[in-house]
């Protein structure tokens, strides 16, 4: 059989930081919050339909807004899927979701899974999959004081702008016949004050399954990062008409794919963003 050769390895950073131009102010947590995490392991041969979901609003201060946010009022809304299925073959799979819904510091995270799965096709079956993160934030206006816990900042009249951003991370797997995947995927949309940056982690590999003897990965996958990030800028800045707080001052919209069709020997993608007032 004849293999197509594809190595890749590719990374990709984003990090909007600073100043009043470009930033996202997470809410915070309620006063009850949740904390589960989803364990599973399965070892194989035939049938597997497996799948995890799920959906998350927050926003502070008060209730979720069904327009306009509030003064000072910002929102986080946030997708999670994972899902693979199988119609025969052997799979073995080992996946660990966590879920915290507290306030979290920079380096930790709301959302947190893993996955390491190896197939194997048996009578002409195959894999298909699909992992994907969404996180988006928006904000309205808020006083820099009371949102900001910096040693150094002496301008306590200084406002907050708004943003509205959204990113995505995204994995297809399409008819796998043999391959070894592990992915990682984190986010952090809640915090306690403005000086924890939205976050959001995403690593996938494919390497041959060394149990087949072929040496490559069979199957195609495909990668999809994207974002769309809107900021205005501080009270303090005027365009002639009025402040510009709430007057888009920066737009940024990017997309990043990959699909790889045949004998993989490596592919590896790796996606982090922070957006946030000290990154």
């Amino acid at each position: 059989m004849k293999f197509v050769f594809a190595a890749l390895i590719a990374v990709v950073v984003l990090v909007a930081v600073t100043g009043f131009a470009s930033a996202d102010r997470l809410p915070n947590q309620t006063p009850e919050n949740q904390v589960f995490s989803i364990d599973t392991v399965i070892d194989a041969t035939g049938a597997v339909d497996d799948k995890t979901t799920m959906s998350w609003v927050i926003a502070s201060p008060g209730k979720i807004p069904t327009g306009i946010l509030g003064a000072s009022q910002s929102i986080s809304d946030v997708t999670f899927k994972d899902a693979i299925l199988t119609n025969g073959g052997k799979l073995a799979e080992n996946k660990n979701f966590d879920f915290s819904s507290k306030n979290q510091a920079s380096g930790l995270y709301n959302i947190e899974n893993q996955k390491v799965l190896t197939y194997a096709s048996t009578e002409g079956a195959h894999l298909v999959g699909e992992e994907e993160y969404t996180l988006s934030v928006a904000g309205n206006y808020a006083t820099g004081s009371d949102n900001i816990r910096c040693v150094f900042s002496t301008n306590h009249g200084s406002i907050l702008p708004a943003f509205c951003n959204i990113v995505s991370a995204k994995s297809s797997l399409v008819n796998v016949n043999s391959a070894q995947v592990s992915t990682k995927g984190q986010i952090r949309a809640v915090a306690e004050t403005a000086d924890v940056p939205a976050g959001l982690n995403y690593q996938i590999a494919v390497t041959p399954d060394a149990n087949s003897g072929s040496g490559f990965a069979e199957g195609t996958v495909k990668t999809v990062f994207a974002g769309s990030i809107m900021e205005a800028r501080d009270i303090g800045y005027s365009d002639g008409t009025g402040k510009t707080w709430n007057k888009t001052s920066a737009t940024n919209s990017w997309k990043d794919t990959t699909e790889v069709t045949g004998g993989i020997k490596t592919l590896q993608k790796a996606f982090t963003y922070q957006s946030g007032f000290k990154v």
